[in-house]
């Protein structure tokens, strides 16, 4: 199964996060198939692909809960 998440990046507690698209089974920072996103909690600055990612969520792939929190308030879901 296809999982819309989130990857961990950035120095020690500083970090951000990239949005991607990667396979269920795979580590949190594993392969990723594609990135549509970036988030940064201390900015609050959020960008995301909204094309990218209506086109893997017609496709079938599954957000997890704090990606589909942020999909919502973006008005995607």
């Amino acid at each position: 199964m296809i999982r819309i998440r989130m990857k961990c990046f950035g120095r020690k507690k500083q970090k951000t996060y990239r949005i991607v698209i990667m396979h269920s089974k795979t580590r949190r920072d594993g392969k990723v198939i594609e990135e549509v996103g970036f988030l940064n909690p201390r900015t609050k600055e959020i960008r995301l692909n909204f094309e990218k990612i209506r086109i893997r969520l017609e496709q079938g792939a599954q957000p997890s809960d704090t990606v589909k929190n942020l999909l919502s308030k973006a008005k995607i879901i």
